[in-house]
C-alpha cells in the first residue's frame, strides 16, 4: 500500500515523473531538455538537498510547468535575472520556454551554484546566452557583473518589500520585478501598495499566468521601477 510519498526505482531512488501533454506545448523543440532538468532535480536535486523528495511526483506541475508560466510576463528578447534562483526555479523553466531570452541566475550559496553550473552546461543551447552568478542581488559586485536587466524574476524568495529591496539596484527605471507568490502574498499585496510605491515600484498588479497548464496554473505579482 503506497503511504503516498513518491515511488521508488530499484536503487530507491524516487522515478522521474513522465511529461505531461502541455509539456510539448510549453518548451517545444526544447522538451528533452525540460525532461533532462526534470530528471537532474529528481536525481542530484534531492540528493544535494534542493529539491524534498516528496516533491519528485509533481516535479511537472508544482515546479516546472510552474515556472514556466511566467513567460506570459516577460517581454520578448529580454535580459531576465533570476535572484535566489536555488535549483533554477523559475529561471531555468522559464528559459527552455523563451530561447528569445537572455537570463542570469543569480544564488549565494556555493552548492546551489554547482548545481546551476552543471545544469547550464547541459541544458543551454549554443551559443548561449545563459550564465550563473554567484552573490546575492543586494551585493554590488553581483549589480555590477549582471549590468542591465529588463525584468527580475523571483520565486518564493522574501515577502515583496524586502525583495524590492533586495533587488533595488538591479531594478533600474523601467525594469520590471515578476514575482511567483503564494496566497498569503497575494491576500496581503492590497496593504503592501503603500510601501511598494514608497519603493519606488509602479504599475503593481496580480497577473494570472499558465492558464492551459491545469494545476499549474498560478499568479505572479508584477511591478515597475519607476523613474525615480
Amino acid at each position: 500500500m503506497s503511504d503516498g510519498g513518491p515511488s521508488a526505482g530499484a536503487a530507491g531512488v524516487p522515478e522521474v515523473p513522465a511529461a505531461p501533454a502541455q509539456a510539448a506545448e510549453v518548451f517545444g523543440a526544447a522538451l528533452p531538455a525540460a525532461q533532462r532538468y526534470v530528471a537532474r532535480l529528481a536525481s542530484d536535486g534531492v540528493t544535494r538537498g534542493l529539491i524534498g523528495p516528496r516533491e519528485v511526483p509533481r516535479l511537472w506541475e508544482r515546479h516546472v510547468l510552474n515556472s514556466a508560466a511566467v513567460a506570459e510576463a516577460v517581454p520578448r528578447d529580454a535580459r531576465v535575472v533570476d535572484v535566489g534562483s536555488g535549483a533554477g526555479l523559475p529561471g531555468i523553466p522559464l528559459g527552455l520556454a523563451r530561447p528569445d531570452i537572455a537570463l542570469t541566475l543569480v544564488e549565494p550559496m556555493a552548492r546551489r551554484v554547482e548545481f546551476l553550473e552543471e545544469a547550464v552546461a547541459d541544458l543551454a543551447e549554443p551559443p548561449s546566452t545563459w550564465r550563473v552568478v554567484r552573490g546575492r542581488a543586494e551585493d554590488r559586485s553581483v549589480v555590477a557583473a549582471v549590468g542591465g536587466v529588463d525584468v527580475v524574476t523571483a520565486r518564493a524568495v522574501a515577502p515583496l518589500p524586502r525583495l524590492v529591496g533586495w533587488c533595488r539596484g538591479l531594478l533600474r527605471p523601467g525594469a520590471q520585478l515578476v514575482a511567483l507568490v503564494g496566497s498569503r502574498a497575494l491576500a496581503e499585496l492590497p496593504a503592501l501598495r503603500p510601501e511598494l510605491h514608497a519603493a519606488g515600484m509602479r504599475d503593481i498588479e496580480a497577473r494570472a499566468v499558465g492558464a492551459s497548464l491545469g494545476d499549474a496554473a498560478t499568479t505572479v505579482v508584477v511591478m515597475t521601477r519607476g523613474d525615480r
